[in-house]
């Protein structure tokens, strides 16, 4: 839907628009036209698309925008834009990307490295074939070959001898909590550390805030704290899983595994999705395991890593990546996935009240796509449309774990 001051308008009426606009009285002043809770990729992207259309928004978060306790903090995630052909994700992929790239020029710092992503699995995978064709069919830039041409050009990794690759050249790394952080300065708000609860029943005139303001809309966007408030809506809906990812120093001396001389890798061999990153920023060569690990509550979850997760890792550096067989593990991070039954988001209204919209499940692979998520939750906001794209409806989500996206 194309936005326009005639749309908003018929959204929030002419008060919300004059609020946006900045031609009120004192009391107007103190009611939003929508409050985000929740400053993680999703909820700030969706607050920065608001503020770019001129409406009047607070930013409210627990702990602060990419602390280390969200899905959305820590050092680094992966922007890629293969999905197997699916074309909502690598299409919401692509347009984030331009969104990443142009925030991160606007830094004094980068957010975002391209170093490419690297794919590789045995010839006939089907995923990586079908993602190797939407490459094609949208000519974005990339290389593929076969075992001898991955060798020749990453001789860092040990490739089986029916392996297949291709690299996407214009992807690659983003710093998580610098990157969440920077969205939420470029759109020029300053969040509100408080705890926001459940709405209340009854209220009228717009919702109340820790602060003291007030909202005409409601946004939740609270990653693996979503279920634990809507018990009865999302809990069955939403599992959150523990995840582990790990960090090895590479020798010293030794920056064939750095940011600009390696890329960002997906490993599809054996089963699990295996995953990584270069050495960015001195942060460590990172490695991890897309699975599902074991249930959690966020508030209890003990962040300590596994031993039999660091097994894990170092048996599979020592065989993919034998240079660094005897690397030291300089880091570690559990966290955690806010999972949807398929893997497919959430961004929906809650059922039976059309200005509480609720954004989560991010499967493992949201990060990436806070910007268009964003984008799309700010579109419903802004037209009050009941309708979402039906793969992010709560009707499409179940209780039982049958996993589609990658």
């Amino acid at each position: 839907m194309r936005l326009t001051r005639r749309n908003i308008v018929k959204s929030i009426g002419a008060t919300g628009l004059a609020i946006a606009s900045g031609r009120v009285g004192a009391t107007s002043s103190q009611t939003l036209d929508v409050a985000v809770v929740g400053a993680g990729v999703f909820g700030s992207w969706t607050a920065w698309h608001l503020r770019k259309r001129g409406l009047k928004v607070a930013l409210y978060d627990a702990y602060g925008p990419g602390n280390v306790r969200s899905s959305s903090g820590g050092e680094s995630r992966v922007i890629r834009l293969s999905y197997g052909g699916d074309p909502l994700y690598s299409s919401m992929a692509l347009e984030s990307l331009g969104y990443w790239k142009a925030l991160s020029d606007r830094q004094s710092t980068p957010i975002f490295y391209p170093t490419g992503v690297l794919w590789f699995s045995p010839e006939r995978d089907q995923y990586m074939q079908r993602s190797l064709a939407w490459l094609e069919e949208q000519k974005i830039s990339h290389r593929s070959g076969n075992a001898e041409w991955l060798g020749k050009n990453w001789p860092q990794i040990r490739f089986d001898a029916n392996d297949v690759g291709f690299i996407e050249e214009d992807t690659g790394g983003l710093i998580a909590n610098r990157a969440v952080q920077a969205t939420v300065r470029d759109a020029g708000l300053k969040p509100v550390i408080a705890h926001v609860g459940p709405p209340r029943s009854g209220q009228v005139g717009g919702f109340e805030l820790p602060d003291g303001q007030r909202a005409r809309k409601l946004v939740y966007a609270l990653g693996p704290w979503l279920g634990n408030l809507f018990p009865e809506t999302l809990g069955e809906r939403l599992s959150v899983t523990r995840q582990e990812v790990f960090y090895f120093g590479p020798p010293d001396g030794d920056d064939r595994f750095a940011a600009g001389n390696f890329p960002v890798w997906a490993d599809f061999n054996g089963g699990d999705i295996v995953y990584g990153l270069p050495d960015i920023e001195g942060r460590g060569f990172k490695i991890a395991f897309d699975r599902h690990g074991p249930a959690i509550d966020p508030n209890s979850l003990e962040r300590e890593p596994s031993s039999e997760g660091i097994s894990m890792a170092r048996a599979f550096i020592a065989n993919r990546f034998p240079a660094l067989a005897d690397a030291p593990l300089v880091q570690a991070r559990v966290c955690q996935y806010t999972n949807t039954s398929n893997g497919d988001f959430l961004i929906d209204w809650l059922p039976g009240n059309s200005d509480i919209l609720v954004i989560g499940g991010g499967s493992g692979h949201g990060f990436k796509h806070g910007p268009a998520v964003g984008k799309r939750a700010a579109e419903l906001l802004v037209s009050g449309s009941a309708q979402t794209e039906p793969r992010f409806s709560l009707a499409t989500k179940g209780v039982n774990a049958d996993r589609q996206v990658y």
